[in-house]
């Protein structure tokens, strides 16, 4: 256990050099294709961190058996949106705090941060009203309608972003040509896949750990499916979130969160939808609602006359909590 935990520990700080390395790349890519933060954050970001663990749920789909499999594979597909919209906007909402010492408006878009949870709230809502429909063509109507829904999603966030880049904000050199004030395309991309790759590794580490302990502490695999994986390759990426928030960048920081979100509530869930019948234990259900009610209270922040603040990111936790206890209690 002593040994397993060192190796959890080293993971989260691979985890952390590929995401700093990650988001020095991300804002050089955004620099050189001209687009703004919102775009940057909620569509690089949120969908080059949201590979590995988009795996999981395919590999436990495809190759895990029509039975337990499938039931994984749906349990990661929920636990990522729930994760996202209650424990990373939490951890986000602390760094939020310590950054500002005080609950002050974050330095956002509001624009973009609207778009991103609408889409959320509407393409998520849909995806779980269909574990409900009774015939299997409804069903696959619902996959066009979420594949679509993401792509225009993706075209609309692109076409309010073009020429919104901040070119006079000091930006850091990148990584790989420390001394250049205008590296290659080519440079950075490549910077970005040795990010990935190192992201990638930590993270791979890190499942096999919490697995391990999990296994060892008699975790159900519900509870593996729904907490621990999401933990495991979610939370640990949105420490490029954190880092933006330190350095004042609260539209990266957020749209990586909620780029995610739409990514991880329509074209995963539209995988799940086709793959498996898409029938939902109430225990599952459940985050999925307290994810859609901690997002609507973050949406009313961000519409409000008064910003979003980070309190209102704060009650994703509180949200987390009754999900934990509800588990815990066996009420579901």
């Amino acid at each position: 256990m002593f040994i397993n935990a060192v190796w959890l520990l080293f993971s989260l700080v691979v985890i952390l050099a590929g995401a700093e390395i990650f988001t020095n790349s991300v804002e050089w890519l955004g620099k050189k294709l001209n687009l703004g933060d919102g775009a940057v954050g909620s569509i690089f970001a949120a969908i080059g961190t949201a590979m590995p663990e988009t795996i999981i749920p395919v590999i436990a789909i495809l190759w895990g058996g029509n039975g337990g499999g499938h039931d994984i594979g749906i349990g990661a597909i929920l636990g990522a949106p729930f994760m996202l919209a209650t424990l990373a906007m939490f951890v986000t909402g602390v760094a939020a705090l310590i950054k500002r010492k005080d609950n002050s408006p974050m330095n956002i878009i509001p624009d973009a941060m609207g778009r991103d949870m609408r889409f959320f709230l509407a393409v998520y809502a849909v995806a779980i009203l269909a574990s409900f429909l009774p015939l299997r063509p409804l069903k696959l109507s619902v996959v066009v309608f979420l594949v679509c829904a993401y792509f225009f999603y993706v075209f609309k966030t692109l076409k309010s972003s073009i020429g919104q880049h901040d070119d006079e904000e000091k930006m850091n050199p990148l990584y790989l040509r420390r001394k250049s004030d205008n590296p290659p395309l080519t440079l950075v991309i490549i910077q970005m896949a040795l990010a990935l790759a190192i992201i990638i590794a930590g993270a791979n580490i890190f499942i096999d750990s919490v697995q391990v302990m999990a296994a060892a502490l008699g975790i159900p695999v519900l509870v593996l499916a729904l907490i621990i994986t999401p933990i495991a390759t979610e939370l640990p990426e949105k420490f490029n979130s954190v880092i933006w928030v330190t350095r004042g960048k609260d539209t990266l920081a957020l749209g990586n969160i909620t780029g995610a979100m739409v990514f991880q509530s329509s074209l995963i869930p539209a995988l799940g939808i086709f793959l498996t019948e898409w029938k939902m234990e109430p225990i599952a259900l459940l985050s999925a609602v307290l994810a859609l009610v901690a997002v609507f209270y973050q949406y009313t922040g961000v519409k409000g006359k008064h910003g979003l603040k980070p309190s209102h990111l704060l009650v994703g936790g509180l949200f987390y909590l009754v999900f934990i206890a509800t588990l815990v209690s066996g009420i579901l």
